[in-house]
């Protein structure tokens, strides 16, 4: 347990570190910008995060879910949009290259991305099938040598800068995952959609149209789409809620931090005891999330994760990230509302934890359903 600890700690140092001197000084200028942060994901990809995961004759590390979990709070301290697209990269935008791709599909593709050289994106949800996956009509139609995929996804995050996809499609044996590479004949990737937040997480739409998959690109067996989803779903759910926490404890030291500074009534404004309530609000909020993120990730390295308790680590983190940035600016009060000041920022990214990975009254629905068996 003591190892365990200590590899946790030294990963959360690397990673804090890292954004303290190389993200922190840069994010909300990049933001503004609205671009992919090419220069930071590499450097995400160069301190090993995309390959946490995954075993080392792959080119990963192995560590597992907690100390993913830990690094990625630690991105979204200190720039969302970063800890979205290597989110995306560590896990759904790999996940399955891994676990039915065969080798040379993970030498090509899988085994580049872990070190950040390719980018990869999984396309799910579509104009009509978001919370309802099991609605997807994507079609892949069988022919000579393979499929031919035909349908449209919807806010697919890294599409336009993303060298391979992920895409689940009805095969006649049910739904089924494929990896579609970019630049193939068929495939159109939409403009960037502007977005309230995580506006350097470029998301867009994705058309295919009569795209040919060869068979060897079918990860996995026919059919086993809803298995899959099964499984990386609630890895997206806990890692979401890494992200809330770490969002939330950006804008409590924000607001902390002002608080000392700002002066009204001849004394700082922490002396306020409405002040100091509502921080004490928001600490405890951030507080509970950790555990319970922790918790779930925890379990989910011991093998005992469950739908509900990942569930239940990103509706909560969320909600509670929520709260605490909506503190936040109001602690800052007019300064909360000026770009001049990141919780600005935090207010507006903080409702993408509410909506990636499912909706919180989705999230509440897959509680009761597992308490209620």
């Amino acid at each position: 347990m003591t190892e365990r600890a200590d590899e946790i700690a030294a990963i959360r140092k690397t990673f804090a570190d890292f954004v303290d001197r190389e993200v922190l000084p840069v994010a909300s200028a990049l933001d503004g910008e609205g671009e992919f942060p090419r220069a930071q994901f590499r450097r995400v990809g160069e301190l090993g995060l995309f390959g946490m995961r995954y075993p080392e004759h792959l080119g990963g590390t192995d560590n597992g879910t907690l100390v993913l979990c830990a690094a990625l709070e630690e991105l979204a301290r200190g720039w969302l949009s970063l800890a979205a697209v290597s989110m995306m990269q560590a896990l759904m935008g790999t996940w399955l290259v891994y676990r039915g791709g065969g080798p040379e599909l993970q030498e090509r593709l899988l085994r580049p991305a872990l070190r950040g050289d390719k980018i990869g994106t999984i396309c799910m949800t579509e104009p009509d099938a978001g919370s309802d996956l099991m609605a997807m009509t994507t079609r892949a139609d069988l022919c000579d040598g393979g499929y031919r995929l035909t349908g449209r996804k919807m806010w697919i995050t890294s599409a336009p800068v993303a060298d391979f996809f992920t895409v689940f499609a009805r095969a006649p044996a049910g739904l089924t995952a494929f990896v579609v590479e970019a630049g193939v004949p068929g495939l159109r990737v939409g403009r960037a959609l502007d977005k309230l937040g995580v506006r350097a997480s470029p998301t867009s739409e994705v058309v295919l149209d009569d795209v040919f998959v060869p068979a060897s690109q079918r990860l996995g067996a026919e059919g086993q789409g809803p298995a899959q989803l099964g499984e990386i779903l609630p890895q997206i759910r806990i890692a979401t809620g890494a992200l809330a926490v770490g969002v939330a404890r950006a804008a409590l030291q924000a607001a902390v931090q002002y608080a000392g500074e700002r002066r009204q009534f001849g004394k700082p404004i922490a002396q306020f005891q409405a002040v100091r309530m509502r921080l004490a609000d928001m600490a405890t909020d951030v507080f509970a999330a950790e555990q319970v993120v922790r918790a779930a990730a925890g379990a989910a390295d011991c093998g005992r994760a469950t739908v509900a308790a990942a569930s239940m680590a990103k509706q909560f983190a969320s909600e509670a990230a929520l709260r605490v940035c909506d503190g936040a600016a109001r602690v800052l009060a007019s300064y909360g509302y000026s770009t001049d000041f990141a919780v600005e920022r935090y207010l507006r990214d903080v409702r993408f934890t509410l909506i990636g990975g499912g909706t919180p009254e989705m999230l509440k629905l897959a509680i009761a359903k597992e308490l209620l068996g």
